[in-house]
Order: C-alpha cells, then sequence, then structure tokens
C-alpha cells in the first residue's frame, strides 16, 4: 500500500533565519520607507523602533507556541490548542491566509514601481509576469524555494548597506537633523509617529509566516523559537539605520511620492550613474518578499486541510516535489487578483490590521495554554505576562488606528 506523499525537512537554521528575514524586508523597507517618512516625516526611524516594540511583545508568545506546536498551519493550531473552538481555528487560518494574499499583492505593486523605473510596463502585465513566476518557484519545492529566497535575502542585504553606504556623508548631519526633527514634532504630531509605526508595522510581518512551514524544518522545537528572534533583532537594526539614512538624504515629502524610494536615495546620494544596481537589486528583494508570502498561505491552507478542517484536496502534496501545488495554485491566483484591484497602501494597511487581530488571538491562546499547562517538558517558556502584554499592545495598536 503506497503512502500519501508528505511534506520533508530539510530547512536549517541558517536557511530559516534568511526565510524569515527576507519576508521582513523585502516586504518592508523596500517598498514602503517612504510612506512612512511622508506620514511621521524626519521621526520614521523612531515609527520603526515603535512598531519594533509592538511585534516584541508577540515575537516571544510566537517563539514559545512554535516549540510546543511545531506544525503547519501553526496560529489556527495555537487557537484551538488555547480555545478549542475549531470554527475559530479555521477562520484565523484563513484570515492568515488572506493576509499573506493582501501582503503579496502589495509588495507585488512595489515590484512593478521598480521595474518601471528600469523598463516602461503596464502595471497588468507586470503583475501577470511577476506571480505566474513566482508560483513556478514555490511550487518547484520547499528546499529549492527557501534556497532562491536565502540567496535573494543576501542580495537585499547587500542592497540595503549600498543604500547606507551611499548616504554615509549625510550621517553626520544626523545632530542638526535630530534637532530639526524635535522642533517639527510639535507639526507632525505623536499621533503622526504612531500611525507612521502602524504601517511601519506591515515591515516587521513575516517573522509570524515561519511557524507555517515548521513541519519543513529541521529540530523545530529548537531552531523555531531562536529563528524568530534572530530575524527581529536584526531586521530592526536594519530598518532603524536605513530610515535614519533615508530621510537625510531626501525630504520625507519627496520619499512619500516614489515608488522606488531606495533608488531615488541612491541617486541623490550622488549615485545617479550607478542607481540601476539599487533598482535591480530592489526587484530582487520584492520578489522575495512576495514569494515567501506565497509560500506561507499555501502551507496554512495544507496544514487547515490536513486538520480536516478544510477540504482534503486542498492538503494534497505532490510526489513530484512535495509541495501542496494545487493550495499554492489558490493562493497565487488570489493574490494576482488582490494586486489587480486595489492600490498598495490599502493592501499594506489592510495586511497589518489583519495580522494585528491575529495577534490578539494568538497571545490570548498562549494565555490559556499556559494556565493548562505551565512547564512542559524540553520547552523553554516565557513569563505569563508576556502573551498578556502582547495582546494588550497589539489591541491598543488596532483601536489607535480605529480612533484615527
Amino acid at each position: 500500500m503506497s503512502s500519501q506523499p508528505t511534506l520533508i525537512r530539510s530547512i536549517s537554521l541558517p536557511l530559516l533565519v534568511f526565510y524569515g528575514l527576507g519576508n521582513i524586508l523585502g516586504a518592508g523597507i523596500y517598498v514602503l520607507v517612504g510612506k512612512v517618512a511622508g506620514i511621521a516625516g524626519f521621526w520614521a526611524p523612531l515609527s520603526f523602533v515603535v512598531a519594533s516594540l509592538i511585534v516584541a511583545a508577540s515575537v516571544f508568545t510566537y517563539a514559545e507556541l512554535s516549540a510546543r506546536y511545531p506544525v503547519s498551519a501553526g496560529e489556527s493550531v495555537y487557537i484551538f490548542e488555547g480555545f478549542g473552538i475549531r470554527s475559530l481555528a479555521t477562520v484565523v487560518g484563513l484570515l492568515l491566509v488572506v493576509a499573506g494574499c493582501v501582503s503579496s499583492a502589495a509588495i507585488a505593486h512595489g515590484f512593478v514601481g521598480y521595474l518601471n523605473e528600469l523598463v516602461p510596463v503596464s502595471s497588468s502585465l507586470g503583475l501577470v509576469l511577476l506571480v505566474s513566476a513566482l508560483f513556478s518557484i514555490a511550487a518547484w519545492g520547499i528546499l529549492q524555494s527557501v534556497t532562491i529566497a536565502a540567496l535573494l535575502t543576501v542580495i537585499e542585504i547587500v542592497g540595503l548597506v549600498l543604500v547606507v553606504w551611499a548616504g554615509r556623508a549625510h550621517l553626520g548631519s544626523a545632530a542638526e537633523s535630530f534637532q530639526l526633527a524635535q522642533n517639527s514634532l510639535g507639526e507632525v504630531g505623536i499621533v503622526a509617529v504612531f500611525s507612521g509605526a502602524f504601517l511601519a508595522f506591515y515591515a516587521y510581518i513575516g517573522f509570524e509566516d515561519m511557524v507555517n512551514i515548521a513541519e519543513e524544518v529541521k529540530q523545530p522545537r529548537r531552531n523555531m523559537p531562536r529563528a524568530i528572534i534572530i530575524s527581529l533583532v536584526v531586521s530592526t537594526l536594519i530598518y532603524v539605520v536605513v530610515s535614519l539614512t533615508s530621510v537625510l538624504v531626501v525630504q520625507p515629502s519627496e520619499l512619500a511620492n516614489s515608488d522606488a524610494p531606495l533608488s531615488l536615495i541612491y541617486s541623490t546620494a550622488g549615485n545617479s550613474d550607478s542607481a540601476f544596481l539599487i533598482t535591480v537589486i530592489s526587484l530582487f528583494a520584492v520578489v522575495n518578499g512576495a514569494l515567501i508570502q506565497i509560500i506561507m498561505s499555501a502551507r496554512v491552507l495544507y496544514g487547515l486541510a490536513n486538520k480536516g478542517w478544510l477540504p482534503a484536496w486542498l492538503g494534497q502534496v505532490s510526489a513530484t516535489t512535495h509541495t501542496p501545488v494545487i493550495a499554492t495554485l489558490l493562493v497565487s491566483v488570489a493574490v494576482l487578483l488582490a494586486a489587480v484591484s486595489l492600490p498598495m497602501l490599502d493592501l499594506a494597511q489592510m495586511t497589518s490590521a489583519l495580522i494585528l487581530t491575529i495577534f490578539v488571538l494568538v497571545n490570548l491562546a498562549l494565555y490559556r495554554i499556559k494556565r493548562k499547562d505551565p512547564q512542559p517538558d524540553g520547552i523553554r517558556i516565557y513569563p505569563i505576562w508576556v502573551p498578556l502584554l502582547g495582546a494588550t499592545v497589539s489591541a491598543g495598536m488596532l483601536l489607535f488606528k480605529w480612533i484615527v
């Protein structure tokens, strides 16, 4: 009797970290740094710091849960274990898929923006070509997909280093600019800083996606928590330095109007002859973020189907590629439809709201789980106030955005 094809454990800790970083960096700094600067002005770096603190409140919750339950469709499993309500767990899983599709669609808009810096192409054609290519890579195989993602992540980081290096002369005026920022805080307002943080929060989305490939990770109980925390720390350091460089080199209002902000920064810093290089790197970075979102969303559908919470055909794994090809195709079509229907800024804000809602529920689920099973063997646990803080901060950010 032949067994059903399954996912295979082939992802090491370094590959997992690059997978997480590739999603975080590609989904954020390359696409949204200009939009955050347009909202928060010279205080954009502070918006990124605030966003990192909002995320940190939930990172440790995810770190503990990923070790407790190293499975695909992680958030749905966490919700089910915490609340015991199958329908709620399924809805959360579907919300995560929607968030992944919407996020990938937002990133795809960024790809078209950078592509038009090189060759004029219609938005629709660029989106179709991109999503088709991403589906092919995501369906090819998890090791191949994550290896490509890791290589693209290295390219992303190189691109960000080049931007900072190009603007290094402007860092000397940071003190003067900070004084200007202090004087302008009254005009910008703390509300604008937090509004910028709400958008900058989108730039951190990606660490939670890592838990949904847990069934393909080697030693997941050890490697998942480590990779999640490492990814947050590294991405925060990169975001603060790059956003600081950005507002020192280019006026925030000008950044806000650019569809290719890092190319603008690079050329303004005196590298107009080689701006082609940063544009190409930016294309790779944006592709990486969209690719990882598609992989994640397909794994959530697979995990839900594997639990029997969605139709079994969504969980079918190819005997050749060992990937959920049908789920990957469905996600890719949804990404394309979202990308051609909504503008980037709306997509990014929608993603942030969906993920914050999921964070509230996941944090509350861990609180309930810890009440029932406070000391699981072989698992690093965090104080019970950690998930309560995560739920409070996430709910507070949602309430702030709703009021504003």
